[in-house]
């Protein structure tokens, strides 16, 4: 068997001699935001969309997505930085968090760094917007 190690993609994503490299991976939890319409939440989620969307785009969040059995979990950040304190001014930018609708919990997480090809790969395959 041949090792299929390809030295220049390794260096394009950071990678170390394992194929893993540092990220700072959020937890959502479920804020203390209270008193908000029906109307504020939806325009809230929106604008959480469209955070998530940007900050993909711009090369900063790996992955995203929600937990789907309830609870305080609410969902998660993958982010493409090994600096805790540049995840929370990303994430900050997130009006749900803003409003309290979502408190995070970070970490720094050691995880493949073929993890960063994934924004691109679910490109492809995304039919549909959120």
């Amino acid at each position: 068997m041949t090792n299929g190690y390809d030295e220049q993609l390794a260096a394009e994503l950071g990678a170390d001699d394992y194929g893993m490299r540092l990220y700072v991976l959020a937890f959502l939890e479920t804020g203390d935001a209270t008193g908000l319409s029906q109307e504020e939440r939806m325009q809230l989620q929106r604008g959480h969309m469209a955070t998530i969307n940007q900050l993909a785009n711009e090369g900063h969040l790996v992955l995203a997505g929600p937990f789907v059995n309830g609870g305080d979990l609410r969902g998660l950040y993958l982010f493409a930085t090994s600096d805790v304190q540049e995840a929370q001014a990303l994430a900050a930018r997130d009006p749900a968090i803003q409003k309290g609708v979502f408190k995070l919990r970070m970490t720094q997480w050691y995880g493949s760094a073929a993890l960063l090809t994934v924004p691109a790969t679910h490109e492809r395959i995304q039919k549909q917007q959120p």
